[in-house]
């Protein structure tokens, strides 16, 4: 995308403000320069000045430049806060043998060769990348490969060693997730913090990400994913920090095995709280995508025992500013059976059991796994606490375990090695429990997801302030580009300006912000602007979620289509309901072409249900035209026959984080 394009979207939440500072600034320093030179002649005792002092000293021609004094976000920066390499224990098992070193390269927009062998390269090179290998095991897979004397004198040691050598990886990796799960992992073998394998692989994590880090051009954060996983329930978060290894390198990831960890999201918060306040660092975690915990990423009673209270909802609010919406295992925003009525909720759902299978997906838990139903249900805690725990800004991001974030659907490596291209992997099974009946096959895994931000440039620390203040969206790995701003005083011709962030951040809050106090008789408006991926395709619509807290205390949600592309041609009916855009993908050949939709959509939107008394949250989703899925691409290349209900193609999107209303301000 060319800068000209960049900045048809770009301008910042403060910059309008600063703008405003340096201009008096500037204008005071005019006057005061321009009365003590008048003082000496024109200024007589009585104080006149003359009319061409005074022009002088009051310049009423602006910048001929419009950017001048703008300091603001003009661009999203695409990343993935998510992404595994051999070093994590189940990656390597499952055959990954690209380090952080290799993933960091792969990422800049190099060629590597994958774990399978083959080359691979992106489209386009990424803007930042963590390396979010798994906190417990750490430097695992090396040693059960080396097959030292304490793998070998262990039986489960090495049997897997002996699985791994056979050719029997995928069964040895779902293996040891089980096992980790339970709890049942021989401590003779498993490193943890304080032994020399642990040590040694944090330490090479910690000097890849310092010899990766471009600040400007490409930025490495160190991280990790803290990986509470008990009964099998997803409940991981990845750890991100602001710092460099002067203060990362002063601590270890916080583990899950007690005595040294625990599983409870709890005591990851206190660990945070003891890192900032011991290095002067800064850390955030972002909840991995809630479909595989089996109703218990977003709890409303209780947790590990405890109630959901205010100290709970305060604690969470404060470290966990984001969260994963979309990845390779599915889609989190929505759910057909929580919303009935959303016709693109049925994307990319994984919802059959937890992250090993071990246990089946009722319908009661899908409440505490989603998105938008956490979203909601967090406006009644607000109402009961006085906090809104899941006050959350949205972000997508891989969990590839290849060391490869490649979530193009022509260019998807798989989430893991043995998902690499191949003609077999669409008929592959990834995991099948049979005591649960709980069955993933490899055409299920999603080529997604990555992380946009906007931030005022590309550095650790611009990018963590923009996560930090939710100023973020979720792609399902498309890079279009999208600015969503909420406040009173939005009009219809705000739409037509090239320049919708200059005006958005003038007359409101962005992506992530709160709405001020509702003036008397006003609803809120909305400015929202998308533009397709350069590479990609044309957009269908801009749709705008909202969800409230009604006076009987019960939560509600509703789709608005704000503006959609052939408008020429497609109107909504009778019912409201707006037309299917249609599809030109031609699945035999994985083609599809951009002759229906727009390249770019903007409108400015005034909530025609609004009343200020109840809580409510607004956030705008974008959807592309169908395009082929990874599978269609597959199936050309390789001339493999799909399997039956093997999905070919989708329509890739991005969901902003939200803008919330309280009222009262």
């Amino acid at each position: 995308m060319s800068e000209h394009a960049m900045k048809i979207l770009g301008a910042s939440p403060a910059g309008a403000i600063r703008s405003a500072i340096c201009s008096c600034a500037a204008l005071a320093a005019v006057v005061i320069a321009s009365l003590a030179h008048a003082a000496g002649s024109q200024v007589g005792v009585a104080g006149s000045l003359d009319k061409q002092t005074a022009e002088k000293a009051f310049p009423s021609q602006q910048p001929y430049s419009p950017y001048v004094g703008e300091n603001i976000p003009t661009r999203p920066y695409f990343g993935d806060t998510h992404l595994h390499t051999s070093f994590s224990m189940d990656a390597g098992a499952f055959g990954a043998r690209l380090t952080p070193r290799d993933a960091y390269v792969f990422a800049k927009g190099n060629e590597v060769k994958s774990s399978s062998g083959q080359p691979v390269r992106l489209s386009r090179p990424l803007d930042f990348l963590v390396v979010a290998d798994h906190s417990d095991g750490m430097g695992f897979f090396p040693l059960i490969m080396a097959g030292g004397p304490e793998i070998m004198a262990d039986q489960q040691g090495r049997k897997w060693h002996d699985m791994i050598l056979g050719g029997q990886g995928a069964a040895a990796a779902i293996d040891i997730i089980q096992n980790f799960g339970k709890g049942t992992i021989s401590k003779a073998i498993l490193p943890v913090p304080g032994t020399r394998a642990y040590q040694s692989a944090w330490d090479e994590t910690i000097k890849a990400a310092e010899e990766a880090n471009e600040p400007g051009r490409f930025t490495a954060f160190i991280g990790y994913e803290w990986t509470s996983n008990t009964g099998g329930n997803n409940l991981h978060r990845n750890v991100i920090f602001r710092d460099n290894a002067a203060k990362a390198g002063l601590t270890v990831p916080y583990t899950t095995m007690q005595p040294l960890g625990s599983d409870n999201p709890a005591d990851l918060w206190k660990w945070m709280a003891v890192f900032e306040e011991k290095t002067g660092g800064n850390v955030l975690a972002i909840a991995h995508n809630g479909n595989l915990s089996n109703g218990r990423m977003f709890p409303t009673v209780e947790t590990f025992g405890k109630p959901v209270d205010r100290a709970y909802a305060e604690t969470r609010a404060k470290w966990e500013r984001l969260y994963e919406t979309t990845q390779t295992k599915g889609d989190g925003e929505a759910h057909p059976y929580l919303s009935p009525n959303d016709e693109f909720a049925s994307f990319e759902k994984w919802d059959k059991g937890n992250l090993d299978g071990s246990a089946a997906k009722t319908k009661d838990m899908l409440e505490f796994e989603y998105a938008r139903s956490a979203l909601k249900n967090g406006l009644m805690l607000e109402q009961k606490l006085g906090v809104n725990p899941y006050k959350f800004g949205l972000i997508g991001s891989s969990d590839a375990h290849t060391g490869l974030a490649a979530m193009e659907e022509e260019n998807f490596f798989g989430k893991t090695a043995p998902q690499e291209p191949s003609p077999e992997r669409m008929k592959a099974t990834f995991f099948d429990n049979a005591q649960t009946g709980v069955k993933v096959m490899d055409w299920e895994v999603s080529a997604s997801g990555y992380a946009a931000v906007w931030a005022t440039s590309n550095t650790r620390e611009a990018l963590f302030d923009a996560m930090e203040r939710r100023e973020t969206y979720a792609t399902t790995g498309t890079r279009m580009v999208v600015r969503f701003f909420g406040g009173w005083e939005f009009e219809a011709q705000d739409a037509g300006n090239r320049r919708p962030a200059t005006v958005g951040y003038r007359k409101g809050v962005p992506m992530g912000g709160d709405l001020s106090a509702a003036p008397a008789g006003k609803s809120p408006t909305f400015l929202v602007a998308a533009m397709k991926d350069p590479l990609g395709a044309n957009l269908d619509r801009i749709q705008i979620v909202k969800g409230w807290l009604d006076t009987q205390g019960q939560v509600r949600e509703k789709i608005y289509d704000v503006v959609w592309g052939d408008a020429d041609k497609r109107k909504p009916g009778r019912n409201g309901v707006l037309p299917p855009v249609g599809s030109t993908v031609d699945v035999a050949n994985a083609t599809w072409t951009n002759t229906i939709g727009d390249p770019e959509l903007i409108a400015v939107w005034k909530d025609p249900d609004f009343d200020p008394r109840q809580l409510a949250f607004y956030y705008a989703r974008v959807l592309e035209i169908p395009t082929p899925r990874w599978t269609a691409y597959d199936a050309k290349r390789y001339g493999t026959q799909p399997l039956p209900g093997t999905t070919m193609t989708l329509q890739e999107r991005a969901y902003t984080s939200p803008i919330w209303y309280t009222p009262g301000g």
